[in-house]
């Protein structure tokens, strides 16, 4: 047993210098930017319409205010919580919508979800961003 503890360490240490030479592992790249998809539904799902943004928008885009959306995103730092919105007076009535926006932005991964109470309460708490 003691033979095949010394070996083991004689071949552990005569190792170490080669591993040194090795290259050091590469840091992570950021996720690819392959944007971010936007959704807005109906209560119980009755109806969904969605599209891709991307920050900055290409010539493919399909976001109706890509500029406005990603400047928007870009003054809450990307944080869909933080949005700006465009405050008006909405009423109060209950026929809820649900945004969802997932995908990659900047390299950071995206999955945020919110309901609001009706489609005007969202337009005034995302601006831009899901106006399409």
């Amino acid at each position: 047993m003691r033979v095949r503890a010394a070996l083991t360490t004689a071949v552990l240490t005569a190792l170490l210098p080669l591993g040194s030479a090795l290259p050091a592992a590469a840091a992570p790249h950021p996720a690819p930017d392959r944007g971010v998809l936007l959704t807005v539904s109906g209560s119980a799902n009755t109806w969904i319409r969605g599209v891709v943004l991307h920050c900055p928008p290409g010539a493919d885009d399909r976001h109706p205010d890509a500029l406005g959306a990603c400047a928007a995103l870009d003054t809450a730092g990307g944080d869909f919580d933080n949005l700006a919105g465009d405050p008006h007076p909405c009423t109060y009535e209950e026929e809820p919508v649900t945004v969802t926006a997932k995908g990659v932005r900047q390299g950071d991964a995206v999955d945020w979800r919110h309901t609001y109470s009706n489609a005007c309460l969202m337009d005034a708490a995302t601006g831009p961003v899901f106006r399409f």
